[in-house]
């Protein structure tokens, strides 16, 4: 059975990312003359109470807060030192503790024998559900959680992806368990426990994703910072190519890599979303409210 077998279920919905994402796509754009809070309702045409709760609710601070995020990221970009740009970052208390919850990760590696099998004998478990950043595709073994991908529209292509990454396992759609673990990942409240990885991928796309595991919720590094913690200095290009092919999103935070300049950079799943992933970790400790 292949991907042309399957199609997505029906979708849950995240209006509340549709609404944000919108904002974030204004406020960028508009970013230098900063807008108000009045102009940015009608851009999304929303009311501004209706806004003001919504982007609120979703990122734990107001849109004027966010717009002062952007004027520090503006700063942090003007940097040309890959070193000034992380000390400017951290200066200005964009380093923070981030969204507070006790998930621990645990990863292990497919072998080349088991990635050749393409998961033969294996019961793959996957399902869409609505995440804080848009609907995202889940994919899941008895060991652990192998995919996770944000659809950003093309939830057929998403699928079509996992079901080529694993051509001869059984799958069994399980939107009740797709739900369940983005609860465990984007806890609304606080809670303990242990999310394992099942990671497949090329030895030194292994040990990129690894060095992401280790960084800390807020923290940003370049792409040359991140091949020099793995002792390849030199190859900052590959990096790159590896954070491009990793199929967990959020979870191995390649959100958290810019830049030597200070640039948001590419994306897999959009730059709009990369920053609102920055943003989510940012104001995981704010207050929300009006200001």
């Amino acid at each position: 059975m292949n991907a042309a077998d399957f199609s997505p279920p029906a979708l849950p919905s995240d209006p509340h990312y549709a609404v944000v994402a919108d904002a974030i796509h204004y406020l960028c754009a508009n970013a230098e003359r900063q807008p108000a809070l009045p102009e940015l309702a009608r851009a999304v045409q929303l009311s501004e109470a209706h806004l003001q709760r919504v982007f609120s609710e979703w990122a734990g601070i107001s849109p004027k807060r966010f717009l002062q995020y952007l004027a520090q990221a503006r700063a942090r970009q003007a940097l040309r030192s890959a070193a000034d740009v992380l000390a400017a970052a951290h200066a200005a208390g964009l380093s923070g503790p981030g969204r507070l919850h006790d998930l621990m990760i645990t990863c292990e590696a497919m072998t080349p024998g088991e990635i050749r099998q393409g998961g033969a004998g294996v019961t793959l478990h996957y399902g869409f559900a609505a995440s804080p950043f848009g609907t995202a595709l889940l994919g899941w073994t008895a060991r652990g959680l192998s995919y996770l991908a944000f659809c950003a529209g093309d939830e057929a292509g998403r699928l079509a992806e996992l079901v080529a990454q694993w051509p001869a396992a059984q799958r069994l759609l399980d939107e009740v368990g797709a739900a369940a673990l983005i609860a465990r990942i984007f806890p609304v409240v606080p809670q303990r426990g242990t999310l394992h990885l099942v990671l497949r991928g090329s030895n030194f796309q292994l040990r990129v994703w690894e060095a992401l595991l280790r960084t800390m919720a807020g923290e940003r590094l370049s792409y040359g910072q991140l091949a020099e913690q793995i002792g390849a200095p030199r190859a900052a290009r590959a990096v790159g190519s590896a954070l491009a092919a990793n199929s967990i999103g959020y979870l191995i935070p390649c959100h958290r890599v810019i830049r030597e300049s200070g640039v948001l950079g590419q994306y897999r799943w959009g730059s709009e979303r990369k920053l609102a992933m920055q943003l989510w970790e940012e104001a995981g400790s704010a207050p929300a409210g009006g200001e």
